[in-house]
């Protein structure tokens, strides 16, 4: 019967042939179906070919499944991050993840878990900034990953390397409606530089080699893979899910089956083979020697150029403390944003924290180093059209960010801007910007600086002035203090008022504007660098995301100083709304004890009124010292109104 179904379907290809353009000679028609024959067995071979090798019955036949293996996928991502220099996964413990968590911490791999999905992947960020390494977290499937998108973009407007490791349902079940299933792939993919999810447990080792260079690359940001629970556990455990409850009947169960089979030992078919577990190359784009070069010929003729650094201007291969050198032999006036800032100590004569729109109207030069024309710099308009402007960025769309509207560069350089600076220094060895230049604008600094102490001593209707709090803590701080901010009003009087000592000790979230960022930070700080004070501003308002991680600071003996601003009030945005539509609606908090807070979780709260102002800087020097002994102290100070941020904006 199927033969003749065959030789019928012949029969009409030749009538097909021979009917549409008359008789035809039997050596053509046999040409024809020769050639038709031929092509058609072409292509079931090659159907057969390319179903074996989706499959994997062709690599199984050169590699073999070690089913008596204990072995786990886990291990195979742990050995991978220990072998580039991975110190701290963080986590919220999910099933999907259990393998890798266990293996990183048999690997010496500090395990650090928190509260919430989203801290994890700041600390992760954190570590990544101040490390110079990629930060890692690792989290459960489904609402585990959901939680995290906002970090993950943080980091990724941020520029900090970060790999994010998912879990994932099972390989055969994802779409089928397994427990925690999503498209994840789709979630992550605009926000991360690279997307994987892996399909075998032979393709751990390369992948996640792979993704971790290319977070490093270029420009640096966050990565993802994807882990089916299916890749992580013991052969024996998989197999006991893919096992048929009952002998499979017929030929479709039979078919199943075997299916099944094939696919359970395609999974673990080579997973054990040795392979290199190396750190890949890390590409990073520099400017060329022509390009420094004409730098090196407009900063020569400036008599009047500004330097704005940028966070990226901190990013590895170029240690902080060279790009310091550079720029004091450079001699021009420098202002710095981001993770720039105490790139030059606390008092140097070369940093200039106030009159920045002033300063660039009449610069005749202005270098942005990492920096960008995004609405921290009015997108560009604060730039004088008559001045020479030089501006180094790894991100090409970053680098000319509103060139096309409000201002154009001189000289465009898509490279590392710590390098650039360094090329530009030794070019210029010998040469100084004028003197009188920085002189005047430090002047006017430190006139501006004394008009903000003023008013730092007037009284508020009740409660404390925040400006003298920031200025108390700010004189109290250790050598080696880190800052975090994390929040609106209060914070953005302390970007004015406190001053790192020294570079990598400010972390703020970046030009995404997150709230929420204090915790994590915080942790990933203090695990960086043990021996430093690690200092949480906060406002009221953005500690409730992660007032909870004071049972993770108390947990994992990671104590540091959250000093809260506590008015009551969404105050930044209260500002603006209030005046413009006459109500205060969402806007106002309580007084909340948050001091008890951190007392539940184990810290130490102090609650700080106008009563306590005369203690204030006793309080501070307490809190200190229960810190290096090991607890994590909140301090709830009560402040009032000023109108020292007027005009801010908050959109």
């Amino acid at each position: 019967m199927t033969a003749r179904r065959n030789m019928t379907a012949v029969s009409r290809f030749v009538k097909s042939l021979t009917g549409q353009v008359g008789v035809r000679s039997q050596s053509t028609v046999a040409m024809d179906i020769s050639m038709y024959l031929g092509c058609s067995l072409g292509a079931a071979l090659g159907g057969v070919i390319f179903a074996s090798y989706k499959l994997g019955l062709l690599y199984q036949l050169f590699h073999k499944t070690e089913r008596q293996s204990p072995r786990h996928g886990g291990e195979s991502v742990a050995e991978v991050l220990r072998s580039h220099g991975v110190k701290f996964v963080f986590t919220l413990v999910g099933g999907h993840i259990s393998p890798i968590l266990v293996a990183c911490e048999k690997l010496g791999i500090r395990i650090v878990d928190t509260r919430h999905e989203a801290t994890a992947v700041f600390a992760a960020d954190a570590v990544a900034r101040l490390s110079g390494t990629v930060g890692v977290a690792a989290v459960t499937a489904g609402p585990g990953l959901t939680n995290t998108v906002t970090a993950v973009k943080n980091a990724q407007m941020a520029e900090s390397p970060l790999l994010l490791i998912g879990g994932a349902a099972a390989t055969l079940l994802q779409g089928r409606g397994a427990l925690q299933d999503i498209d994840q792939m789709s979630l992550f993919k605009p926000l991360c530089k690279f997307c994987a999810s892996v399909r075998t447990v032979r393709e751990i080792v390369p992948t996640v080699r792979k993704a971790l260079a290319i977070a490093q690359s270029g420009t640096p940001g966050p990565v993802f893979i994807e882990f089916p629970i299916d890749t992580l556990y013991p052969y024996h455990v998989v197999e006991k899910e893919f096992a048929p409850k009952n002998t499979p009947k017929g030929l479709m169960g039979k078919i199943i089956a075997w299916y099944l089979k094939n696919h359970l030992s395609n999974l673990f078919a080579g997973a054990w083979e040795s392979r290199d577990l190396s750190p890949l190359p890390v590409h990073i784009p520099h400017a060329t020697d022509d390009q420094v070069q004409r730098c090196v010929e407009l900063v020569s003729r400036a008599k009047k150029p500004v330097i704005l650094l940028g966070s990226q201007a901190t990013l590895p291969p170029t240690p902080a403390d060279d790009i310091r050198k550079a720029l004091e032999s450079l001699g021009i006036p420098c202002f710095l944003g981001g993770m720039s800032r105490g790139l030059l100590g606390k008092n140097s004569p070369l940093h200039i924290r106030q009159n920045r729109r002033d300063a660039l109207k009449d610069a005749d030069l202005v270098l942005l180093a990492g920096t960008v024309c995004d609405f921290r710099l009015s997108y560009g308009r604060v730039l004088n059209r008559r001045s020479k402007i030089i501006a180094v960025n790894r991100d090409k769309s970053q680098l000319l960010k509103n060139s096309d509207m409000f201002w154009k560069p001189t000289v465009a350089i898509q490279g590392d801007a710590g390098s650039f600076l360094l090329n530009l220094s030794k070019a210029l060895k010998g040469h100084r910007c004028p003197e009188e230049w920085p002189q005047s604008l430090k002047e006017g600094d430190n006139a501006k600086e004394k008009a903000n102490r003023a008013k730092a001593d007037e009284k508020t209707e009740r409660h404390l002035n925040p400006l003298s709090v920031l200025h108390r803590v700010d004189e109290l701080l250790a050598e080696d203090s880190i800052i975090v901010a994390d929040g609106g009003d209060f914070v953005g009087s302390a970007a004015y008022i406190m001053r790192p000592h020294g570079p990598l000790c400010w972390l703020d979230p970046g030009a995404f504007g997150t709230l929420g960022v204090g915790g994590g930070f915080a942790l990933g700080a203090k695990l960086c660098r043990p021996e430093s004070e690690v200092w949480i501003v906060y406002g009221d308002g953005s500690l409730g995301y992660t007032v909870a991680e004071f049972d993770t600071f108390t947990r994992h003996k990671t104590p540091v100083i959250a000093l809260v601003g506590n008015d009551a009030c969404w105050s930044q945005i209260s500002r603006e709304q209030v005046p413009m539509l006459g109500s205060n609606v969402a806007c106002g908090l309580a007084f909340t004890d948050y001091h008890v807070v951190a007392d539940g979780y184990g810290g130490k709260g102090y609650l700080i009124g106008r009563e306590d102002e005369s203690q204030l800087e006793d309080i501070i020097k307490k809190a200190q010292k229960e810190c290096k002994e090991g607890k994590a102290v909140l301090l709830n100070v009560l402040i009032g109104k000023t109108n020292f941020r007027e005009g801010s904006i908050s959109v």
